[in-house]
């Protein structure tokens, strides 16, 4: 079997399980984002009273913090009352930062585990070899209640990353190298698990950002095996005793991608879709790219290392008159270390606008949103239209180092130039 059918098998009480097969299997820990209030409702609309097990879920307050409206604020205050009700051991407020950064900072994510979430980038997890996976509000609620949830048992696909990237080349242009190749409905309801030598010696963020972005291709799933980094990293936070699953020696991938990452280049995922995907060098051959804001943070490009790289380029240089760079850390824990380490203040020097830790204008309703005709490059996941505000804006997804570069010559630009 493969890890991720262990896992499902280990948690479904099940010796072993197959490709299509239908389990129920406990869930190790939920987590309900502040855009799904009607879990709530649905839980106590199917009889529900107390949480299964109030130490195995959380809310976490980040699409909306701070509150944009009294809409947005009404509804953090009903599932703060929910929170209280029902003791929940772990509670994460406006103050923490994004569900997919905040709960491995808190230990709560570890190999071996089922995680469910009612946001789709719960694919993040794979990077810390546990089973992450989104879901809606009535299946949620079903699981605050039996702590339980059916799965089908998906087709795993291997895309195997071989090679050292080159100077430049960050995670997001490897996965979005990936999405331009694989496509948006590449992996609908299957498992994309990362292998190669490039995710064996992948750091703790980079793993998140390539794991992250496999539900961009439709992946119900993603994984990878944990190497060193995820195990010096979980060991120091683990709330619970976890055990790592492993993939039996000549398992059979329903389907095999392979790439040379040492071949590859910078990269953009341009407008109107994530798999619109272009080498950075082929869209500045045809023309220049005027911008109007840049913006670095999300799930996606919100850590350190993404603000880091952001302030390496920036620093004692300033952004043009008339354009704007918002960076928006991931969590508390991010900011804290980012201000120790001077990349806030370096950014600030250069014109950058600060947000509190969250979502922000990722899903575009507050801090950082477009108006209409506005050209944005950003390192976050997706650029369809209306992402960010009006429907009459234009994304374009890069790294972040590739954001720093354009939005501070205020057209699209090769990092390469400044590292």
């Amino acid at each position: 079997m493969h890890a991720i059918e262990k896992i499902l098998a280990k948690n479904s009480g099940r010796a072993e399980v197959k490709t299509g097969e239908i389990v129920t299997a406990k869930i190790d820990f939920a987590e309900i984002n502040d855009l799904y209030l009607q879990t709530v409702y649905s839980f106590y609309e199917m009889g529900g009273e107390k949480v299964w097990d109030n130490e195995r879920c959380a809310f976490v307050f980040d699409h909306y913090a701070p509150c944009p409206d009294v809409k947005s604020a009404s509804n953090h205050k009903e599932m703060r009352e929910f929170a209280k009700k029902n003791d929940l051991r772990f509670h994460f407020d406006i103050n923490c930062g994004v569900c997919h950064q905040v709960m491995p900072e808190a230990g709560l994510i570890y190999p071996g585990m089922i995680v469910v979430a009612t946001d789709s980038h719960t694919t993040t997890h794979g990077a810390f070899g546990a089973m992450g996976t989104g879901c809606g509000a009535t299946d949620m609620a079903t699981i605050l209640m039996t702590g339980e949830m059916w799965f089908r048992v998906p087709e795993i696909i291997e895309v195997r990353l071989e090679g050292e990237a080159p100077k430049g080349v960050f995670p997001k242009d490897v996965i979005l190298a990936v999405l331009g190749r694989i496509r948006a409905d590449g992996a609908v309801y299957k498992a994309i698990d990362f292998t190669g030598n490039y995710v064996e010696n992948l750091n703790v963020a980079g793993r998140m950002v390539i794991c992250n972005m496999a539900v961009e291709m439709g992946a119900k799933t993603a994984y990878m095996q944990p190497n060193q980094d995820v195990l010096d990293y979980v060991s120091k936070r683990a709330v619970r005793p976890y055990e790592v699953q492993f993939t039996d020696p000549g398992y059979e991938y329903a389907e095999s991608y392979v790439f040379d990452v040492s071949a590859m280049e910078p990269e953009l995922a341009c407008p109107s879709s994530v798999e619109n995907v272009h080498t950075l060098r082929s869209v500045i051959a045809e023309g220049d790219v005027a911008l109007n804001q840049g913006y670095i943070g999300s799930c996606t490009g919100g850590r350190e290392e993404d603000i880091a790289a952001a302030a390496g380029i920036l620093k004692g240089k300033h952004i043009p008159p008339y354009t704007r760079l918002v960076i928006v850390p991931a969590s508390a824990e991010v900011m804290k270390n980012c201000i120790e380490k001077g990349y806030i203040q370096d950014l600030m020097d250069a014109g950058a606008t600060i947000n509190a830790p969250g979502c922000a204008a990722c899903l575009g309703v507050h801090e950082g949103i477009l108006a209409p005709g506005e050209v944005c490059i950003t390192s976050t996941n997706r650029n369809f239209p209306g992402r960010m505000g009006s429907k009459e804006a234009s994304l374009y997804l890069a790294s972040p180092a590739t954001v720093a570069a354009s939005i501070l010559n205020g057209k699209i630009t090769d990092p390469r130039h400044y590292l």
